[in-house]
């Protein structure tokens, strides 16, 4: 039987579909849940379910960067479910979950990690962009506590 104890759950919010990943306590993935749709939309459906089935026990998500309105709403819905239940709440960058992949910024332009300083460019023509995956096994060091979005945005000109 599957137990339902002191679950985490991982939300990569800043891509469609959205994935959440459910991990037992030894960090190891037990369930994929891939929804396409807007955050605002999906993150409420998706943990109407969880929190139903398990004991959740802390709540990890990706910060940026990426898209300003996903990052914002799955923040302020994520803490406050966090707050209420009182379910420790930790965040990290996305480039751990595509290979370092550029990930969509503005127009034609990517954000990219280099020697851990997020930037915005172009893409070079040989780049390839990866998809976000769910690792098999979460790294708990990867985590912060501070769970403020990182949302990178770009100086107006």
């Amino acid at each position: 039987m599957l137990n339902k104890n002191n679950t985490k759950i991982l939300v990569i919010s800043i891509s469609n579909p959205i994935l959440v990943g459910v991990y037992n306590n030894n960090s190891e993935l037990l369930e994929v849940i891939a929804k396409d749709g807007k955050t605002s939309d999906v993150l409420p459906l998706i943990f109407d379910k969880l929190l139903k089935q398990y004991r959740i026990k802390e709540i990890l998500y990706v910060n940026g960067p990426g898209s300003f309105m996903a990052i914002k709403v799955a923040y302020i819905f994520l803490k406050t479910l966090c707050i209420i239940n009182e379910i420790s709440f930790k965040a990290c960058d996305g480039f751990y979950f595509n290979n370092n992949s550029p990930i969509k910024a503005l127009g034609k332009k990517y954000f990219k990690k280099k020697n851990g300083k997020i930037e915005i460019e172009f893409l070079e023509n040989d780049e390839k962009i990866e998809e976000f995956n769910l690792p098999k096994f979460l790294d708990d060091r990867i985590f912060q506590k501070d769970s403020l979005p990182n949302y990178n945005l770009p100086a107006v000109n």
